[in-house]
């Protein structure tokens, strides 16, 4: 199975099953809030049974029940409907709604405004019992005139359960006066008093419930009345499951067309790139890819051309070496081959001088081919380096004495400047190479009576040295290239192998370091190496950040 037929298997298994998940949740939770919001909730009829009692107690009466029905309504969004024990309706929000009156709804609860009688726990109960009835329908009474009259009351229960009102705020004493209440007829307390009598004096049930038949008997206490909330004629709607089933199949269809432009998006790119790896792989080093967009896409077909365009480099640069080394050993070898012949034929004579200029030619190819092993095992990461913390000061003099001779013989002046301890971990030969092959340089470029400086010193956290000479120095056009392989500026300049400064460049570079090359064309050139110090080093430094000089000539 292709990647592509996977990826898009894999996306739409994913898309699939993500809204399958959807619609399962969807279904559920749905179900549940459609269920619930069809009957109301417990909290509700809680709520509203506790709003209508306290109404009543406060008020003593039903009547203005409407607007607290109204209020009810908005509050819960429900159908209202009060009824008293005879069926009459006594209150309904769809009369107030000017509609037609409903059928009831299946939530039927009562409302029962009459307080339950606290009695004693020890004496005769009774007194207080009959106190109490005489207190309740006085309160009520009362309390019904006031609320008629347009007073606000705050109702509180008094220690025996029955409520005790008063004006709100105070309210105008005058009101009290004119709501007094008559005292009750003596029959009627003739009666309350044979209720009473019926319990026994620690009776407390029997006397709650002598108490409750005397308040509500006659019209004083407002009646229980049933609530019902809700209409019967509204069933509970079922949710539609075909929407939701067409909504599921449309984004399965989305997700998974989704999937399959994702998957041509993603693949057709990395099909460019793979047709473009093979023409690279078969030779077509000018093989490119489009770079279009900002995405990871792109940016890998950048990375992609940009392996390319080093894959080309790196084979013109492998054909410049070849053919720079097939030059390089072919005049030696030309020479050695035509005075082997010479030789052979009799035609010179087989003179030391000779052989002294056969054994240079030899040697010169020998170094060509030396060097060039060091430097293949240089840039492959494959030379060995032994560090150790070495002073730079000690070897550009060890550097001095190994050159002396040959400076002498060019008539060139060597001169140390390094007169304080400069310490780096460094492989000390291979740094000691390094030197070298400047300083070799530096001779082949220096006239007699020139003089050319070794110095070592501190700049910062790095060791720099330096090889300075009063030579021809280097065009300006000519320096970009001083460190590239067999490059030699003056070919007809020494016998050198144009490989020494190549080789330089990538030690210095293992070593953590920086070479650069400076001149002015007639005035000398000065190479500098900057290689990571150690702390003894920097803290040896002078304040200004560099070691104090001093000048020591050959």
């Amino acid at each position: 199975m292709s990647f592509r037929i996977r990826v898009f298997l894999l996306m739409a298994l994913v898309a699939l099953g993500a809204t399958g998940a959807t619609v399962a949740l969807t279904w559920w939770q749905a179900r549940d809030q459609v269920s619930e919001a069809a009957s109301a909730s417990r909290e509700t009829t809680e709520l509203i049974q506790r709003e209508l009692r306290d109404q009543a107690l406060r008020n003593g009466t039903w009547e203005g029940v409407d607007q607290t029905l109204r209020r009810l309504r908005g509050m819960t969004g429900q159908r209202l409907r009060l009824v008293d024990p005879y069926g009459a309706v006594v209150a309904d929000t769809d009369h107030l709604d000017r509609r037609l009156a409903r059928p009831p709804g299946s939530v039927a609860v009562f409302v029962d405004p009459l307080p339950e009688l606290i009695v004693a726990g020890d004496g005769d109960g009774r007194p207080a019992t009959l106190a109490a009835v005489d207190t309740y329908r006085a309160e009520t009474l009362r309390a019904a005139c006031l609320h008629r009259h347009g007073h606000e009351l705050v109702v509180t229960p008094g220690p025996d359960g029955v409520p005790r009102h008063r004006l709100a705020g105070g309210g105008d004493p005058a009101a009290l006066d004119e709501c007094r209440p008559a005292r009750p007829a003596p029959w009627q307390h003739a009666d309350d008093l044979a209720q009473v009598r019926q319990c026994g004096p620690a009776q407390a049930d029997c006397l709650r419930a002598a108490f409750r038949r005397q308040i509500a008997t006659g019209e004083v206490a407002p009646a229980p009345l049933l609530l019902t909330i809700g209409a019967g004629n509204e069933p509970v709607r079922a949710l539609d499951i075909g929407p939701v089933l067409l909504i599921a199949l449309v984004v399965a269809a989305l997700a998974t067309g989704g999937s399959l432009l994702v998957s041509r998006r993603v693949l057709r790119p990395i099909g460019t790139l793979t047709a473009a790896a093979r023409r690279l792989r078969d030779g077509d080093r000018d093989g490119r890819v489009p770079e279009d967009g900002r995405d990871e896409l792109a940016e890998l077909a950048r990375v992609f051309n940009q392996m390319a365009d080093s894959v080309r480099a790196a084979q013109d640069d492998q054909r410049r070496l070849i053919a720079d080394v097939a030059h390089e050993l072919r005049t030696p070898l030309a020479n050695v081959r035509g005075y082997l012949e010479a030789l052979q034929d009799g035609v010179v004579e087989p003179t030391a001088d000779l052989f002294a200029s056969l054994h240079d030619e030899v040697i010169l190819n020998q170094r060509i081919v030396g060097d060039l092993q060091e430097l293949a095992l240089a840039e492959a990461g494959a030379l060995v380096y032994h560090r150790s913390p070495t002073d730079l000061a000690e070897l550009v003099e060890r550097a001095r004495t190994a050159h002396r001779a040959a400076a002498g013989t060019a008539g060139v002046t060597l001169v140390v400047d390094a007169p304080e301890p400069v310490i780096a971990e460094v492989d000390p030969d291979r740094i000691r190479q390094v030197v070298g092959n400047l300083v070799g340089n530096a001779l082949r470029a220096t006239p007699a009576g020139g003089t050319i400086t070794l110095s070592a010193g501190v700049d910062g956290d790095r060791a720099v040295l330096r090889v300075i000479d009063t030579g021809t120095g280097i065009a300006a056009e000519h320096l970009p290239f001083v460190f590239d392989r067999l490059w030699r500026a003056d070919p007809s300049r020494g016998r050198g192998t144009g490989l020494g400064l190549a080789i330089v460049r990538q030690i210095v570079r293992d070593h953590g370091g920086d070479v650069s090359a400076h001149s002015v064309e007639g005035s000398g050139a000065t190479f500098e190496i900057r290689l990571p110090a150690t702390r003894s080093s920097t803290s040896a430094a002078a304040p200004d950040g560099r070691a104090r000089t001093a000048r020591r000539p050959d």
